[in-house]
């Protein structure tokens, strides 16, 4: 493995690499491949961008998330728009360009809630981007409306959607999604979100949760099946895995689950070689901590991420890291490259 002329074109050679102990190698792999995609000058990039989650009520009842409630819990929760306004005023002082909006799968909120919040929010943000609604809570939407996914990002472009964020994909592998996930949609129909998105002329993003105590086989499996929808569509502009937090987290407690950063670089250095057709491969310091984010980048990633003004869902399992855009351009810079501010479709707005 001391030269770039690996495959990686079926399930057995991923997962056979992703069994190997030899993370500084497939690193320096990773790194090359990096540098082949984005030559060393290249800037590595952030964005200034705020998580704010609409809705914690949630039919979906994931064995894994602390974030979901009732809604008859005292803390449950639906935001107006006054409320989101507030949030969104509070990131473009920030210099934000990103809203990322999702929210949990609530039956009680008609069609007019999302569409509203997206009106108003063009109407009073022109120059914002609306990153918003994964595919789980589009195809929980359409269905409760009686519409198809075309109809309905159609209707959410019109009203001012601007690219799809790729959460709610795990593993997009139907044993482990059910033992995880079993009202959760199946990874056949994640994908269809995402192909009719990019049909359409959606940007979207591509995300994978490991560590749950799968094999190296579902994990290769994921980076196939994102590979492939990838090579028919063009439309994912960046890949962000991370490890599943299993701090405070029955489901993690109970399975006795330690993820490591060893794990988590290597499946990120993995992922850049195999999706050597998705232009970007995003750390996640949220789950990671800084320092580890600023070591993912020589291990293949070329983004840093967002500098998440706000985050509801990680810090609810228990991890609660923070930054700034100042922390973020500096770990950059230490690492041995040049900060830039991006947009949401990774077009360079600043350096550093």
């Amino acid at each position: 493995m001391t030269k770039l002329q690996l495959k990686l074109n079926n399930i057995v050679e991923i997962a056979t690499l992703l069994e190997s102990p030899d993370l500084l190698n497939i690193g320096a792999l990773a790194n090359q491949k990096r540098c082949e995609i984005h030559p060393e000058e290249t800037p590595v990039t952030f964005v200034i961008d705020r998580n704010v989650n609409y809705t914690n009520i949630c039919s979906c009842k994931c064995r894994f998330c602390l974030f979901n409630r009732n809604k008859e819990d005292k803390d449950a929760y639906i935001l107006d728009y006054e409320t989101i306004k507030k949030k969104t005023e509070e990131l473009v002082s920030a210099g934000g360009t990103q809203l990322l909006l999702q929210g949990g799968l609530n039956q009680d909120l008609p069609l007019e809630y999302y569409t509203n919040f997206l009106i108003k929010l063009r109407k009073d943000f022109p120059n914002l981007a609306i990153h918003a609604f994964s595919p789980a809570e589009i195809v929980f939407i359409a269905e409760n409306n009686n519409l198809s996914v075309k109809e309905l990002l159609e209707e959410f472009v019109k009203s001012g959607l601007s690219s799809i964020p790729g959460g709610g994909a795990e593993l997009l592998c139907d044993d482990i999604r059910h033992k995880l996930s079993p009202n959760k949609i199946c990874s056949k129909k994640w994908l269809d979100v995402m192909e009719t998105a990019h049909n359409i002329g959606l940007k979207t993003t591509a995300t994978m949760v490991f560590g749950f105590g799968e094999s190296a086989g579902h994990i290769a499996e994921h980076l196939l099946k994102i590979r492939q929808l990838q090579e028919k569509t063009g439309g994912f502009t960046a890949f962000i895995p991370w490890t599943f937090v299993p701090a405070g987290n029955f489901y993690g407690l109970s399975n006795n689950i330690n993820n490591t950063a060893f794990d988590y670089l290597k499946v990120l250095a993995i992922s850049r070689l195999v999706l050597d057709n998705i232009p970007n491969i995003q750390v996640s310091w949220v789950t990671q901590g800084l320092k580890i984010a600023q070591i993912a980048l020589g291990f293949g990633a070329n983004d840093f991420g967002g500098t998440m003004l706000e985050e509801n869902v990680v810090k609810a399992a228990g991890i609660s890291n923070n930054t700034c855009v100042q922390e973020i351009i500096t770990n950059i810079q230490k690492a041995g490259f040049q900060a830039a501010q991006r947009d949401t479709y990774y077009k360079i707005i600043k350096t550093f």
